[in-house]
């Protein structure tokens, strides 16, 4: 009891991770995990190699810690032809820990006592411990189902509750597009109404775009970052996890106005010190493949959306059809279980699949209570498995 006394406010105001809880969960009961964002692939031949090439050259010791100057550059050419916002490899590129680190240091370098950040939810589950930690007070906005188009449920916020979360306290606004869980794709008029708000109230777009390469039905991805009035009031967080099927490299990126970039990197200094030298230079490699690498990605991940949203319309799943991401967020209201998390870990150990309980994602954990989220980056004949056992939901209830 007195060690409990020790503890400090901000850590018992969230939880562990849920999504890395039910990976632990999966692993004890040998069941498939469509939990965590983990790709089922491997980084292209090239990349791997040009680690390998990196460390046997001898780039094991510290690189620059904002990061190796070549790496930046790649990140500079690609952020100005890819998300058109133009990009000092000098001035206004930190390379990270991954893009959680990069958020975390993004929001510790701007925020004060006081401040207030807007959080679109169902939103990705860090954000919140994110904003608790560097020490701001999280505003919630709701993504809410609209009517369906071409018979695919939407989701957006209401106009009026987002200019209502905004205030004299409001620093920052998070936007996930892609998002995760939901997979929506923010929009340009969305975008530029938000632009709008953050103008007018002076406040800071923290954007996190690392599914950026990840959106299907011909859909564009498009950077807040690149509207000439927020040039200078956004901070766009991105990384290779998941485009290069590396999530265990830990290769982030911040891009930021420069005054913004001196802060964040002074942070990202004495959290991390700086990411794998001898990866940052693979990642070199990553971001030179070609055009021909992001158009087999969408058709690899467009293809495994639709066999696992058939595969759970099939199970008794109503879904949500993702426009990005890899993940598709379920209603399970008629499987008549008294919340998520009794289902989750009834899936894992009956039916040997482990997916994320929707209330992980809500501010309020009763507003995710029916919602259900599965991840889509598996093997064909690993999706296939899990189907054959989803298939079983039925018979078991």
């Amino acid at each position: 009891m007195v060690l409990q006394s020790k503890l400090s406010d901000k850590s018992t105001r969230f939880t562990e991770s849920v999504i890395r809880g039910m990976t632990q969960l999966c692993l004890r009961h040998n069941a498939i995990n469509l939990s965590q964002g983990t790709p089922a692939y491997q980084p292209p031949d090239e990349v791997r190699y040009a680690a390998i090439e990196a460390i046997q050259e001898g780039y094991n010791q510290y690189s620059i810690t904002w990061g190796a100057p070549d790496f930046r550059d790649a990140i500079a050419h690609k952020m100005t032809t890819f998300n058109n916002i133009p990009t000092d490899s000098a001035k206004n590129v930190t390379v990270t820990c991954g893009s959680t680190e990069g958020m975390l240091s993004s929001l510790l370098a701007i925020i004060n006592p006081d401040d207030e950040v807007i959080i679109f939810e169902p939103f990705y589950e860090n954000y919140g411990p994110d904003t608790i930690i560097s020490g701001a007070k999280p505003v919630y906005v709701a993504l809410r189902e609209s009517q369906p188009v071409d018979g695919i449920m939407q989701f957006t916020y209401d106009s009026a509750e987002l200019r209502d979360a905004f205030s004299v306290n409001t620093k920052a606004i998070i936007i996930n597009t892609p998002n995760n869980p939901l997979g929506k794709v923010f929009t340009q008029p969305e975008l530029q109404e938000i632009a709008d708000l953050c103008c007018e109230y002076d406040c800071i777009a923290v954007t996190d775009e690392i599914y950026e390469h990840m959106i299907y039905d011909d859909k564009p991805h498009i950077s807040i970052g690149s509207f000439p009035q927020m040039q200078d009031r956004t901070i766009t967080i991105s990384g290779l996890s998941k485009t290069y099927s590396m999530t265990g490299w830990r290769l982030g990126y911040v891009v930021a106005p420069e005054t913004l970039t001196d802060a964040i990197r002074k942070m990202h200094d004495f959290l991390t010190v700086g990411a794998p030298h001898p990866l940052q230079r693979a990642g070199i490699a990553a971001l030179n493949l070609p055009t021909s690498y992001y158009e087999e990605l969408v058709l690899k991940y467009n293809k495994n959306r639709q066999q696992l949203l058939t595969t759970l319309t099939e199970s008794g799943f109503s879904c949500f059809s993702p426009e990005g991401a890899y993940y598709i967020m379920t209603d399970i209201s008629n499987f008549g279980f008294p919340d998520d998390t009794a289902f989750a870990h009834w899936l894992v150990k009956e039916i040997g699949v482990g997916g994320v309980p929707g209330s992980s994602f809500y501010s309020r954990s009763e507003l995710g209570e029916t919602k259900f989220r599965f991840m889509f980056s598996m093997s064909k004949d690993i999706l296939e498995e899990a189907g054959e056992r989803l298939m079983r939901i039925q018979s078991k209830l």
